[in-house]
């Protein structure tokens, strides 16, 4: 069995036991508030990994919302095993983008886009895009659309429960703080990091564009229970196919999103790289539109290999 075949097969198991649990309890989570634009910013680069780090991201307070959302967190987490076998077969899961090989690096860094646009309507469709995890990293951060809002995701891969450990609601606060706009669309930077001298500890970062730092946004040691050798920069969805067109709900609700993740570099021996071919290979060179049940979708590889873009 090649990397990518299982790759997706375990990840594949993985991933549903989330989708499925959060199905138990999506229902029961309103939207979250509407949030107003950001202020318009000017074309940025990505921020530099060497940049300052200063500070910790703060828990969003959302009113209201809050203990909804953390009981919907600890529903997830307890319900994992129990629902494992739900509706997730009904849904279809793929993804593509570059798998960071084993032993290429101890850290990423990327620019990844966002849209405060994009609204998921269904409670078993999910987007994560992009979404980063660095090779046996405790951490994978997310970008999540599902229909209770979306969101910035610290995914635990390192204790028993796994799950969202940390959670951002990407509103006006964060787009306000945290993004600026690249290739015409308000975008986010963050970094994984192994820490020196640590065993397997891991800190994962958000840049913050109004002070032109580096926060922390969530840190963990541990084993890595992915069972999963290498890294991924990735577009991932879970869809169900909308009978009235016959294709995704999201295919529909994505139209006009543009999902991009840019200056993806690699830290190896403490020197940060752009991602390359020949450490970050992508998951399959020309997938079809149509296995992610949106035919008109498009997949560009940008650069070689430290950018791509998924879009209709």
């Amino acid at each position: 069995m090649n990397r990518h075949t299982r790759a997706r097969s375990t990840t594949r198991s993985l991933r549903a036991v989330l989708a499925a649990a959060l199905l138990v309890v999506a229902a029961a989570l309103g939207a979250l508030p509407g949030a107003g634009s950001a202020a318009a910013r000017p074309l940025g680069a990505a921020p530099s990994p060497d940049a300052p780090h200063h500070g910790t991201v703060a828990h969003a307070r959302v009113p209201g919302h809050d203990a909804g959302r953390d009981r919907a967190v600890k529903a997830l987490k307890d319900g994992r095993a129990a629902h494992r076998h739900m509706r997730a077969a009904d849904l279809t899961h793929n993804w593509w983008g570059i798998f960071p090989q084993p032993g290429t690096h101890d850290g990423i860094t990327a620019t990844h886009s966002v849209d405060p646009a994009y609204h998921v309507t269904g409670p078993d469709n999910f987007t994560y895009a992009p979404t980063t995890k660095a090779q046996n990293s405790c951490i994978e951060v997310v970008t999540a659309y599902w229909n209770s809002g979306n969101e910035l995701w610290a995914w635990d891969w390192c204790s028993q429960d796994g799950g969202p450990a940390k959670i951002l609601p990407i509103d006006a606060d964060f787009r306000t703080k945290y993004t600026t706009t690249v290739g015409g669309r308000p975008s986010f930077s963050i970094q994984l990091v192994k820490d020196t001298g640590s065993g397997n500890r891991w800190s994962s970062y958000l840049y913050n564009y109004a002070t032109a730092q580096w926060e922390l946004l969530y840190r963990q040691s541990g084993t890595d229970q992915s069972d999963l050798d290498y890294g991924w920069d990735i577009f991932e969805i879970y869809a169900s196919t909308d009978p009235a067109t016959g294709v995704g709900y999201f295919c529909t609700e994505a139209r006009n999103t543009v999902f991009d993740s840019s200056a993806i570099q690699l830290r190896r021996n403490g020197a940060w790289n752009p991602a390359r071919p020949g450490d970050s290979p992508w998951t399959e060179a020309n997938p079809s539109g149509r296995d992610f049940l949106c035919p008109p979708l498009k997949f560009l590889q940008v650069g070689a290999n430290d950018h791509w873009t998924v879009r209709q």
